[in-house]
């Protein structure tokens, strides 16, 4: 994910391509086994999620040089597939939506630090650790101390980034002195999360009870992609420790319910519209 995957506006947080672009591949294939999707297909369906056709080329080409989707050509036809990346990626975000969700209800009193010192010139990595560290719910307690709740391991982000050998990693609990709910209101930007939650909420209650609608397809792919976009900048702070009548709850209920609703015909719509190749 990228952090410009969410793009906000006055009418709410709108899917870039590439994210609806991960939303459909894990929606429709990483569950199907090895198979590529002709563009086609993909661009039809990106398009009833109001993406066009010159948008949806550019994305895959784009994905397929970061490594994220491998090209399978079929005589005259162009099909796309899954890298173990992007395999890996799309995992991590099922993990999040579907089995994390957005609401810690049991923390132990964990938490897990990074410290880290990077040279200057390090622009990039300094970004993409930033952004990999957000992404995982650490929060910037100094400049160069990063802390989350629970017990994260991140040596793998921190591999994969080539950084181990300035990166220190501790698992500790906080001494009776600290204010952890201050912290917290330090630490993180906690009127904007909410804010994600109380727009993804008004955005989406609409939808409930009025079924999977003409384009139920569409509809599950900015409904998943918009979710994902609003839990990825929250890092699941300790419920006992946040505002009450915290709207993480209430959004991830309006959540399920259109995606128990748009599950079945997005499905159904999905063998229909999509052809497919085994990977080979």
């Amino acid at each position: 994910m990228e952090d410009d995957d969410i793009l906000d506006t006055s009418d709410g947080p709108q899917p870039r391509p590439q994210s609806l672009m991960l939303a459909f591949f894990g929606n429709h294939v990483l569950d199907e086994g090895d198979l590529c999707v002709y563009s086609g297909s993909i661009i039809d369906v990106l398009g009833r999620a109001g993406v066009g056709e010159q948008a949806v080329r550019s994305t895959l080409t784009r994905m397929v040089n970061r490594g994220l989707l491998r090209r399978q050509r079929e005589g005259r036809r162009m099909y796309f597939g899954l890298t173990p990346q992007a395999t890996r990626v799309l995992e991590d975000g099922r993990t999040r939506i579907w089995k994390q969700g957005a609401v810690n209800d049991d923390w132990d009193g964990a938490w897990t630090l990074l410290g880290f010192s990077l040279p200057d010139s390090w622009k990039r990595q300094r970004h993409d650790l930033r952004s990999r560290l957000t992404w995982s719910g650490f929060g910037a307690l100094y400049s160069g101390l990063w802390i989350a709740p629970g017990k994260v391991d991140v040596a793998g982000v921190v591999s994969d980034l080539g950084l181990a050998a300035h990166v220190k990693i501790f698992h500790a609990r906080a001494d009776e002195a600290t204010d952890i709910e201050l912290m917290i209101r330090d630490t993180w930007d906690l009127e904007s999360i909410a804010a994600r939650y109380v727009t993804f909420d008004k955005r989406w209650t609409a939808h409930l009870n009025a079924g999977a609608g003409d384009d139920p397809i569409g509809t599950r792919l900015r409904l998943v992609s918009e979710w994902l976009g609003t839990i990825r900048t929250d890092p699941r702070l300790p419920a006992r420790h946040l505002p009450p009548a915290w709207p993480a709850r209430p959004a991830q209920e309006t959540f399920r319910h259109v995606a128990e609703e748009t599950a079945a015909p997005a499905r159904h719509m999905a063998r229909e519209l999509l052809e497919t190749s085994p990977s080979r």
